[in-house]
Formats: structure tokens, sequence, C-alpha cells
């Protein structure tokens, strides 16, 4: 999962509160659209729990609000709280987490923020779980080194996203350094929470969640 671009993020949300930002019609955009992209220069901050479930057990979960105008990020897991400034140059550990954490939350507006991307279109292709026909939207991230700029904790992954009609991800796999073989998940229980849309639950190809979001609220 990716590091990518906070500070041209933070960049973009500012300057969105005076005008909007014109953004090619591309695919990867008319996604993130789909998800309330479109409205984000409403929102303050995003706050939220991670939870992730293996063998019918509940092994970890983390608190995280996103205070997306003074560029902070407040963590509570279950080895300590803080908030940490997203600008420092030295990042804690722990925001290894939040970049994982947040692309499965917020991967639909990546595609907008990040530019460090290819993307290919297939369409009428089966999903991989529901086997529902599909347009396949492949992200290919730059490769490099970690330590450059833009490059993020693991450069050259690739994302395979499986779209609906209405534009929303339904199932995606992710293939870490864009290897052949990747986990298929699916992408559910979408719901509103202010100006945006965010898909809550994440399964299995046996049908497993086990990762999943709440106490989300969007301000």
């Amino acid at each position: 999962m990716k590091n990518y671009f906070f500070l041209l993020s933070f960049i973009w949300l500012i300057s969105s509160c005076e005008q909007k930002t014109e953004l090619p019609d591309t695919l990867p955009i008319q996604v993130a659209k789909a998800y309330g992209f479109s409205n984000f220069d409403q929102v303050n901050s995003i706050a939220y729990t991670w939870n992730v479930q293996r063998d019918s057990v509940n092994v970890l979960s983390r608190d995280w609000k996103w205070n997306i105008k003074e560029n902070t990020v407040y963590y509570s897991g279950p080895d300590t709280t803080f908030t940490y400034s997203l600008a420092s140059d030295s990042l804690p550990k722990q925001d290894g987490g939040f970049i994982n954490d947040k692309y499965w939350l917020m991967m639909p507006f990546q595609l907008a923020w990040d530019t460090g991307y290819t993307f290919e279109i297939l369409e009428n292709v089966p999903s991989p779980i529901a086997k529902a026909n599909s347009t396949k939207l492949t992200i290919l991230y730059n490769s490099g080194e970690p330590t450059a700029p833009g490059m993020g904790y693991t450069p050259g992954d690739a994302y395979d996203l499986y779209l609906n009609e209405n534009k929303m991800i339904t199932e995606w796999v992710f293939r870490r350094g864009n290897g052949p073989d990747g986990r298929a998940v699916t992408w559910e229980n979408v719901q509103d929470f202010g100006p945006l849309k965010f898909a809550t639950d994440h399964s299995n190809d046996a049908g497993k969640r086990f990762i999943w979001f709440t106490n989300i609220k969007v301000d």
C-alpha cells in the first residue's frame, strides 16, 4: 500500500476550497466521483476504525482520524495513542498502518489524488469471486526506490479493480510488485457518510468477512 503524495494531496485539498479543480474524464476519475470525490471540498476530517479478522478471531482494531485541513492523523491502537503531522520529516512507524487502512477505505479517492500510476481497461471481464460481468481497471503504480519522492512504502504494486455499470468497485485483486497472482476480495455494504460513500465490508472468496470498518464519521 502507498504513501503517495500527501503534500500534493494536501495542496489540492486546500486549493479545492477556493475553486473546483478540473480533472481529466478518465475511468479512474469516474470511479472517484462515483464515491463522492466531487464533494471532498466539503470534508474537514474522516474518522474510522479498521478491523481485521482471521479464523473467526478479531485480531486487530485501529482507530484513525485524518484531519485533512490540518494535515494531521490521530492514531489509537493496541500499542499507543498519539497524533502526528503528515508534513513531518520523520513519520512514525504507525504511518504504514494508516496508509494500508486508508487504501482499504479510500482507494476510489486515491485514484484522483495519486498521479504516479498508469492504468489499463478491459471490458466484459468476469469478476474473480461473483463471476459478474465487469469492467476491469488495472492500476499499476510506478516502481523505484522506496526512498524516492512519491514511491511510497511498496512501489510497483498493482490493483485490479472490477467495476459495475455505476463505476463502483465490486471486487479487487491486490498484486504486490505487479506479480501475477493476488488475493480477490469483495467491496461490499456501500454506505453514505455525509457527502461521501464508503464500502465498509471486505470478504474473501470463501465468503468470510475479514476486513471491515466501524465508527466512520465524516465532518
